[in-house]
């Protein structure tokens, strides 16, 4: 492997000084010497002693590899062949990790096969660079357990570091069948109580899913580090287990183990996840009795944990407390109000971390606008779009997807639909926003247009974008396209409708009066039928008179749903329709019985940046009387109207 490369006649003086105390001054402030700097550094290299040579090369590979300076690193690797020292097994092996490390695998994997000899520490270079840097290709990931296989055929014995890489790959791929032959070799070789392959093996098997192997795995190490408890605590944690978590943690301390911000981080997930509230307060207590509330993440940790049990206010209070804050506590308590429905306070956090002069991230902006969509004001939604756009956040597809939802909220469709289309390279999510976005405003045929762009592109819809084309049909009326969707899910996708999906089957056939066959779909579902997919039904017999089907459905939905007001009031509209006022009173006094205070439905709408709420016959709002006197000039041309309509 011999690189070609000009060389510059340079003195051996400046050379000499540079041995002398350059190398010292480019591993200890390497971050701060420019490029430039570095390049120059390279073309001093002569022909001294050799041990010299050797010190500076190996120094310098490894300041190439750290800051992925390829061409530097090509060029040291080019004075290493004409001044001799191309076959030293220390330099080969520091090449190597350069050219791994600045993620030029098939120079690397040439160096590789040109070298004669090769030690554990060369291939453990190669297994765990490849595993490190190839995170963003999952098929670079693989060539990890190629050159083990290789490894294993060359008779070269492994170590403890070989099987951590490893197992880190299969973590990265979510493997865990290559992780479970792996750990039959860590068995095999007696790795198997060593605490650093079995932090892997603990934290493979977590994130797996598979909790009573990392356990078996965590019990059979003898002497174990605060790392190895650190990841069985998080295998729990991740796994939504608090009461296991907090059972390590409680041997962690019977062993005179002491936590570390990593082990407070990861009780407090366990109690978010789990809703394991009061354990969170226990906790907290302990974690402002050992000061870790002073650090950052366990403090942004503990504002998720209360945000997560729908306590808000204390989480506003550890946040008020907090001495000092980043970008992530903000957007924990950016996210938490969000949650929980408060868009004026998000709004308001948002605006007093500008002013104290942090810069938001991705995540701040997502949330902001999916918290100005829920308010459902357009102000707002078009000056975050205005901080986006100026901020360069746009080039974030979740942005993207986040302004499609905002702008489809508050009703302005055509601006959500100018946001997809400036999407270079929609994904799953854009695509079902944009979907959604048209069904809830009654473009149905808008929708099956994305749906079918859609499927030319090459994206496999699931779920939840069938969902969305299901809904559209359904409230467009499009009867034989719905189907069709249905089935093209079933069929030929191959996933299985859960019971939102046949809800909109259901209201898609009652809207167009099929009640029998929405009956037949009811009664075939593989599932039972949920109080959405029978309250459907009851709409839909409700509309269309039929007495017979509706009593059927409320005797279901009754019996799922005794205490909820709307599904006696869908029964009581349909007796009236039909004059059957002895059931109408009959009902209505079930509903009194069995029902708390119905709550009354509010609709607002924004008139220059205010929010005005309208209930039904609302007569608090300061302008009452011009707004009913306006409604009464309308009504009049709508009666005309819709007699016109009816006659004609």
């Amino acid at each position: 492997m011999l690189w070609k490369c000009w060389l510059p006649s340079i003195t051996t003086v400046d050379f000499k000084r540079l041995l002398s105390v350059g190398s010292f001054l480019f591993l200890a402030d390497s971050s701060c010497l420019p490029p430039c700097r570095l390049r120059h550094s390279v073309s001093i290299l002569i022909s001294p002693e050799p041990h010299s040579v050797h010190s500076f090369c190996s120094d310098f590979l490894r300041l190439s590899a750290k800051r992925r300076l390829l061409y530097e690193g090509k060029q040291v690797h080019a004075h290493i062949i004409k001044l001799g020292l191309y076959g030293v097994l220390s330099l080969q092996n520091q090449m190597l990790n350069s050219y791994v490390k600045c993620r030029a695998f098939r120079d690397a994997d040439r160096l590789f096969d040109e070298m004669r000899v090769r030690n554990v520490v060369t291939w453990n270079t190669v297994i765990s660079g490849v595993v490190e840097c190839g995170r963003d290709l999952k098929s670079t990931i693989y060539m990890s357990f190629s050159y083990f296989k290789r490894m294993l055929l060359n008779k070269v014995g492994s170590d403890q570091v070989t099987f951590n890489g490893l197992l880190r790959g299969c973590i990265e791929l979510n493997d865990i069948v290559i992780g479970k032959q792996l750990h039959c070799c860590v068995e095999k070789l007696g790795f198997c109580s060593d605490c650093f392959v079995g932090s892997a093996l603990v934290d493979l098997y977590g994130k797996c899913g598979l909790v009573k192997e990392a356990r078996w795995v965590f019990d059979k190490v003898s002497f174990r580090d605060l790392v190895l408890w650190n990841v069985m605590v998080s295998s729990y944690a991740f796994n939504s287990l608090a009461s296991e978590a907090f059972e390590i943690f409680s041997l962690m301390k019977l062993e005179g183990v002491k936590g570390d911000d990593f082990t407070f981080c990861s009780l407090l997930n366990a109690c978010g996840t789990s809703g394991s509230y009061q354990l969170g307060k226990q906790l907290h207590g302990l974690i402002v009795k050992l000061s870790f509330d002073l650090d950052l993440l366990v403090a942004s940790a503990l504002l998720d944990m209360y945000a997560k049990n729908a306590d808000i206010n204390d989480a506003r209070n550890a946040f008020d407390g907090m001495a000092a804050r980043n970008v992530v506590s903000w957007n924990t308590m950016i996210v938490g109000y969000g949650q929980h429905g408060d868009g004026e306070e998000v709004v308001r956090l948002f605006r007093a971390m500008l002013l104290q002069n942090f810069c938001p991230d991705e995540l701040t902006m997502a949330s902001i606008l999916s918290s100005c969509g829920n308010l459902s004001t357009t102000s707002e939604i078009v000056q975050a779009h205005a901080y986006v756009a100026k901020n360069g956040f746009d080039s974030f597809i979740s942005i993207s997807n986040a302004l499609i939802i905002a702008y489809s909220k508050c009703g302005r469709i055509n601006c959500a639909f100018q946001c997809f289309v400036s999407v270079t390279e929609p994904d799953l999510i854009t695509y079902t926003s944009i979907i959604n976005a048209y069904a809830s405003h009654g473009l149905a045929k808008e929708s099956t247009k994305i749906f079918e762009k859609m499927l030319s592109s090459r994206v496999r819809p699931d779920q939840i974008a069938f969902l969305g084309i299901l809904s559209a049909c359904s409230h467009g009326g499009l009867v034989n396209e719905g189907l069709y969707y249905f089935n093209l899910m079933t069929d030929d996708y191959h996933l299985a409708p859960d019971s939102k999906h046949y809800t909109c089957i259901v209201d898609l056939l009652g809207r167009a009066g099929l009640l029998d066959e929405a009956f037949d779909v009811i009664t075939s579902m593989p599932i039972e039928p949920t109080s959405d997919t029978l309250g459907a039904f009851l709409g839909a017999c409700s509309i269309h008179g039929n007495v017979r089907l509706a009593k059927w459905a409320s005797e279901k939905l009754l019996t799922l749903e005794p205490d909820k007001p709307v599904n006696y009031t869908l029964l009581s509209n349909m007796y009236a329709s039909r004059g059957h006022w002895f059931h109408v009173a009959s009902t209505r006094k079930m509903m009194r019985n069995n029902c708390d205070y119905k709550l009354p439905g509010f609709s607002w709408m924004e008139i220059a940046s205010d929010v005005h709420v309208f209930a039904s016959n609302d007569k608090s709002h300061p302008h009452t009387s011009d707004i009913y006197a306006m409604l009464g000039t309308l009504i009049g041309p709508m009666k005309q109207e819709y007699s016109a309509f009816i006659t004609g």
